[in-house]
């Protein structure tokens, strides 16, 4: 397995265009974009693009996670934006960052939708130094081909992956890439440094022992919710860092990753999950990452109510915006 880069270096754009005023223009009108940011076709550069991944065929039970750009969007709004007040930073102040649209990928044929989407977000990514990319699904499957385009860029990554599930399957009905399989090909592909990454918030029974055994043979940590009920938030989210250090990093979350009383909207739902502040507590300690790619993945509207879901997962995006930015500093 090939050497991980060292991280490079991240350049701000000067004076950056920052979301609509929600002081002048309310916040349930004006620009449909995340957070209502500009797009990305209206700034000459961008540091951060969060992109709209719609592709659910890879899923096993529920599908509707396609609709997830259209949720997330739309729940974002709801965000204030200007400042983060427990993490201490101004992301859209720092950083010029830009709704990106939609990868226009294929909903019948999923190795074709992987290559859309891998070539897409190189081509969103294109070659400024530094630049980074936040992708909101969508199910699970999108990570691999996102994990393959920050690799190309970064080199072999940590993965600190936040999920009910381990992913790690081998192929579920024959299927090879789907949204339980993409860590186990990640690892096979060695996008994956060794022994540095980690699964938090996994619970729930599985299908045979032998999962275990082979999700701990990839070189895979995991923090399980009873482990977290045992040792607490904070304890898990130190684990994670040790765990990973200065390596670049990867951070997937599945949104699944909540209980469904705080995340009924999505494909896979376990009980016994995260609430929503520890998830956002352990996440607010992760700020010494270097978070090279992002994804939030699994919102699934058609079966939220009140948006709760979707607004979970666009506070989940302002917040690794906002730990992307905070590194910069």
């Amino acid at each position: 397995m090939s050497e991980p880069s060292t991280s490079r270096s991240f350049t701000p754009v000067p004076d950056p265009v920052g979301p609509v005023d929600a002081t002048t223009m309310p916040r349930y009108a004006g620009a449909s974009t995340f957070f209502r940011m500009p797009e990305i076709t209206a700034v000459p550069d961008y540091d951060i693009a969060v992109l709209g991944v719609p592709f659910d065929t890879g899923t096993s039970y529920r599908p509707g996670a396609r609709f997830a750009p259209i949720g997330v969007r739309g729940a974002s709004r709801l965000i204030r934006p200007a400042f983060h007040v427990e993490l201490d930073v101004a992301p859209f102040r720092q950083l010029q960052i830009v709704d990106a649209g939609d990868v226009p990928c294929t909903p019948y044929d999923i190795p074709a939708a992987m290559d859309q989407i891998q070539q897409h977000a190189t081509e969103v990514l294109g070659e400024k130094e530094g630049r980074r990319l936040i992708s909101v699904g969508g199910d699970h499957t999108i990570a691999l081909p996102l994990l393959r385009t920050a690799v190309s860029k970064h080199g072999p990554v940590a993965l600190v992956h936040f999920d009910a599930h381990l992913d790690t399957w081998d192929t579920y009905f024959n299927a090879p890439v789907t949204h339980g399989t993409i860590f186990r090909r990640a690892f096979e592909e060695g996008l994956l440094i060794e022994d540095h990454s980690i699964h938090v918030g996994t619970r729930g029974p599985i299908y045979d022992s032998i999962d275990l055994r082979d999700d701990a043979d990839f070189g895979f940590k995991v923090i399980r919710c009873s482990d977290i009920d045992r040792i607490g938030a904070e304890a898990a989210a130190q684990q994670v860092l040790e765990r990973v250090g200065d390596l670049p990093v990867y951070l997937s979350v599945d949104i699944d990753v909540l209980d469904p009383a705080f995340a009924p909207g999505t494909g896979t739902p376990e009980v016994g999950g995260l609430t929503s502040r520890e998830l956002l507590l352990m996440l607010r300690m992760l700020g010494s990452l270097n978070i090279v790619a992002a994804d939030l993945v699994e919102v699934a509207p058609a079966y939220d109510h009140a948006d709760v879901t979707s607004l979970a997962g666009a506070t989940v995006v302002y917040d690794v915006l906002s730990l992307m930015a905070k590194k910069t500093l």
